[in-house]
């Protein structure tokens, strides 16, 4: 895949060579930014953005979390992704805003540090493999657990909370999984190192609570939609580890995960030890979606203009 040569930064659209940090950048040491994962898919009528609106929205909310003031607006920064995509002529791709301090201050207290504002593009596949969206992974829960209220934000997305990820993620490598399973504080599941988990058990769809450490995810708000409208009952509540283990079906949501089915967790089959049906159904009808293959009912879709 071609690499990328453009991207927007403090307003102006430069070659991706000339965007570049001083080394006393705050959030580069202390890890505090706030940043968004977004995908345009491609359609007939060109790129479009998945839940462009709800992931500036989230972008903002971050910001406010983190006592930020961005120099740009919400129109300002959606205009600047449209333009990042059209610049480097992505037909779909992953987009990646950031908001981040600058190097005026180097104390743990950022607000002397000024908020700067970057946009990168690129174009990626599945982000577990191809392979897992149909055969699905193989998981494990981690022995990290994920970081509580009252310690981090866990309801927001933020770069320094993600050393907790970094190193679930490295852990599950080492034991030989493709993806971790974070518990909370509490010994309730939580989500995986990046992406909202769903549990499907005699038909019912489970997935945790916003008080279960977890990121709000988008995909995981567009998911709740849809399975609601296939006609499945779905229920967010607290549910141990135990009930991973003796559910029929699970799988992970995402930006970059998109939809993918987990076929074994600590080792243990899921139902068949491949894609569930109901896991299929709802990834097949969302991928109709969002590749443009049937109408786009909620209008989860935005051209890029």
């Amino acid at each position: 895949m071609p690499d990328p040569k453009f991207t927007w930064m403090d307003g102006k659209l430069m070659p991706v060579a000339k965007a570049t940090i001083p080394i006393g950048t705050h959030s580069l040491h202390y890890g505090s930014s706030i940043f968004e994962g977004i995908r345009a898919y491609g359609s007939p009528a060109g790129p479009k953005v998945l839940f462009l609106d709800a992931h500036v929205q989230r972008l903002f909310a971050s910001a406010r979390m983190m006592r930020m003031e961005l120099p740009f607006s919400a129109a300002e920064i959606r205009s600047a992704i449209f333009s990042t995509i059209k610049k480097n002529g992505h037909a779909a791709c992953y987009i990646r805003p950031i908001c981040f301090r600058g190097d005026e201050s180097l104390s743990v207290n950022p607000r002397r540090a000024s908020v700067r504002c970057a946009i990168m593009t690129m174009e990626i596949g599945a982000y577990l493999g191809q392979e897992a969206l149909e055969r699905g992974i193989d998981a494990g829960v981690s022995s990290w657990r994920r970081t509580p209220p009252g310690v981090g934000l866990p309801n927001g997305k933020i770069g320094g909370q993600y050393v907790n990820s970094s190193l679930m993620a490295m852990e599950a490598q080492d034991h030989g999984y493709v993806e971790a399973i974070a518990l909370d504080m509490q010994g309730f599941v939580s989500e995986g190192s990046g992406e909202n988990i769903f549990v499907v058990h005699n038909g019912v769809v489970y997935t945790p609570p916003m008080a279960g450490s977890i990121l709000l995810g988008i995909t995981r708000a567009g998911i709740l939609q849809l399975a609601k409208h296939l006609g499945y009952e779905v229920c967010e509540q607290n549910f141990t580890r135990e009930f991973l283990y003796i559910c029929d079906e699970a799988f992970f949501t995402g930006t970059a995960a998109e939809i993918t089915p987990i076929r074994s967790i600590d080792k243990v089959k899921l139902g068949a030890g491949a894609r569930g049906p109901i896991t299929q159904h709802i990834q097949e009808s969302f991928f109709d979606i969002v590749h443009s293959k049937v109408d786009d009912a909620w209008g989860w879709l935005t051209p890029v203009k």
